[in-house]
């Protein structure tokens, strides 16, 4: 048994302990050390950095390490094996996609305006916003020798009563308190009830004289990040809001990483707990601290999330979502609640999980096709949600048409060297000096918050500006020379956007020819994708009249670079509409609105989803679509102009 001790930048340390042959980023796991591995530990990706400070390692070398790197005591977790006590340093690059949670200020009206907008929009659709939670205040006679009746029938009588209905259902976690808020409020209390046509829950029962808020909590479960917000559910008020790196990312960036960890033997616990224990529950404990809001109040859940991470934060298997013919155990459920899986908020809380309608198409996108909006519009609308998936959907008031590509994690960071989520230190936006080849960026973050990486927004930018310049060709290979190009002893080429005494890592924030590769394929995957269902409808590009971009890649998509390298067909700007957060902005409105979460159904239901795999000409486009625009310049003639 080796002591195995991981330090941080920060200089706080972690200790366990490990047998002889144990990996090191299996280790990092089991003692809950964040250290980002997209591939999910294979050696593929080389964000496993970890720098040894003591002791010794068995290391498999490879080629994200060279040899300068690796004197310096530079390895690869998942290639290192324990065979000595060992003492590593897990840099911040290394754990980036873990930041600190953060809880918004909503003192800034940019903050709301989104949900704002949202229940606007929805209100003219004809839409009420209402829900079947109430507060309700009862008064009641006290017992006394002639009238023993026990206090739970007292209470269901007065609020039979009260509602005229015939059955109330009173769980044992207000049952356990009944008998001495009865008493303590003289038999005067307020009730928190859902009511149906057919009975009522009793969720809570207060003293009267107690102001008594429903809270409800919406969430958006994404493959990289989780977002949630806390509201009142009466008024549909913000509370809080809340975003947090999700927990899962340590077992892989994509959902096929995951499901597969998840069959192994603890698997689906670990990935369950990943995401409810280590992320959602402390998000709603910070959410609930900065308002001094209890978290037993609240009592209604919103999930909007992708067809796998349904599954995983439900803990039901999804090892068939990823074979043939690829079946999910559920599109729709509606029978979760907070204690089956251990959301720690109200204990009898139902859970709401937004409808799924394919095995790669989930309810995040339903979710989010609420938000666009499309579905009432008599024009052709087309909705983007860019993620680990390319989730789209086509149509109008009369079809809607959908359909996934994997376009891999390039678009929040993974597959990309020094690519990481939209946190502090992730650079969001570029310009490069035509002549000086000189970048000019913004950080997320404070001011003076010096570069980590490169988040969605940024990717999009650098290599737009690249080609735009001239520094890389179509290939996306680089064809000019200067201070900032260089080529390793390999050949290959690479932009340096901040030097390591720029940057707030240890190394050079830079793009290469490998990372420019890997996002060609995934704007052509989102291309491609677009060409083909427009083409089995019978449409083209032409025929779109508006664009809404959905996605949580930076604080907005800069659409004419990503029109410039063949993301986006190349149409006039003013129809691009970038929507920000479209599958928490959908909970929301499904938490708030009991007839915004039946149109969400009856949406999923109706539209129709294409699988791409299927359509012979699918592979044809993509091929086509792995080019700076495109192989076809003549379909971006505005680019070919500039």
């Amino acid at each position: 048994m080796f002591k195995v001790t991981f330090a941080f930048e920060d200089g706080s340390v972690t200790e366990t302990y490990a047998n002889t042959g144990d990996n090191l980023l299996e280790i990092a796991r089991e003692a809950n050390v964040a250290i980002d591995a997209p591939c999910s530990g294979n050696g593929a990706c080389g964000k496993c950095r970890v720098q040894l400070k003591n002791g010794e390692l068995e290391t498999k070398k490879t080629l994200h390490i060279s040899d300068e790197e690796f004197e310096e005591g530079w390895r690869l977790a998942c290639m290192s094996k324990i065979v000595a006590d060992v003492e590593v340093l897990v840099p911040d690059i290394a754990s980036a996609y873990k930041s600190r949670m953060k809880v918004a200020d909503l003192s800034s009206r940019e903050e709301i305006a989104i949900f704002e907008n949202a229940k606007r929009e929805i209100e003219l659709a004809g839409i009420e916003l209402k829900n079947s939670l109430d507060v309700v205040e009862v008064q009641m006679e006290e017992p006394t020798l002639d009238d023993t009746m026990p206090d739970i029938e007292r209470l269901s009588r007065a609020l039979r009563k009260f509602m005229n209905l015939k059955r109330v259902r009173i769980p044992y976690t207000v049952l356990r308190k009944l008998p001495d808020v009865l008493r303590n409020s003289k038999f005067s209390v307020k009730c928190v009830l859902r009511t149906t046509p057919d009975d009522m829950f009793v969720y809570d029962i207060f003293d009267s004289k107690e102001d008594v808020v429903i809270g409800g909590l919406a969430v958006d479960i994404g493959t990289t990040t989780v977002s949630a917000v806390l509201i009142n559910m009466e008024t549909g008020e913000i509370l809080a809001k809340s975003s947090a790196g999700n927990g899962q990312i340590r077992y892989g960036a994509d959902v096929i990483n995951r499901i597969i960890e998840a069959a192994k033997p603890g698997g689906q616990k670990k990935l369950q707990d990943a995401v409810i224990k280590e992320t959602i529950n402390p998000m709603i404990h910070e959410m609930c601290k900065s308002i001094g809001f209890p978290k037993d109040r609240i009592y209604r859940m919103c999930v909007a999330s992708n067809t796998t991470m349904n599954h995983l934060f439900a803990g039901i298997n999804a090892d068939y979502l990823r074979m043939e013919p690829y079946i999910p155990a559920f599109f729709k459920t509606n029978s979760l609640f907070s204690s089956d899986v251990g959301i720690d908020i109200n204990q009898d809380a139902h859970i709401i999980i937004a409808p799924n309608i394919g095995s790669y198409v989930g309810g995040d996108i339903t979710a989010g096709t609420l938000v666009s909006m499309i579905w009432n519009r008599p024009e052709f609308s087309l909705f983007i949600d860019l993620g680990t998936n390319g989730e789209l959907v086509f149509g109008n008031s009369d079809f809607m048409m959908s359909c996934a590509c994997s376009a891999g994690p390039a678009f929040e960071g993974g597959d990309i060297s020094c690519g990481m989520r939209a946190t502090d230190g992730a650079i969001e936006a570029c310009t490069i000096d035509k002549d000086t080849m000189e970048p000019t960026y913004t950080v997320v973050g404070d001011p003076g918050t010096k570069p980590v990486g490169l988040c969605g927004s940024g990717i999009i930018d650098v290599i737009s500006e690249l080609f735009m310049v001239g520094i890389i060709n179509p290939k996306g290979k680089f064809v000019r020379e200067g201070k900032r190009v260089r080529h390793d002893q390999y050949g290959m080429g690479s932009y340096v956007i901040a030097f390591e005494e720029e940057a707030g890592t240890t190394k050079d924030v830079e793009i290469t020819e490998v990372d420019i590769d890997n996002f060609i394929r995934a704007k052509g995957a989102i291309f491609s994708a677009i060409r083909t269902m427009l083409s089995s409808l019978d449409f083209d590009v032409s025929m779109i009249d508006d664009v809404y971009v959905a996605g949580g890649i930076g604080s907005g998509i800069n659409m004419r670079n990503a029109v410039n390298i063949g993301m986006f067909p190349d149409i006039p700007l003013e129809k691009f509409h970038y929507i920000g957060n479209s599958s928490l902005t959908g909970a929301y409105l499904m938490l708030l609105s009991t007839p915004a979460e039946q149109k969400t159904y009856k949406l999923a239901s109706n539209m129709t989803y294409l699988e791409l795999s299927a359509v012979p000409t699918y592979m044809d486009e993509f091929v086509g679509a792995c080019f700076i625009p495109h192989t076809d310049a003549s379909m971006f003639p505005s680019v070919k102009q500039k």
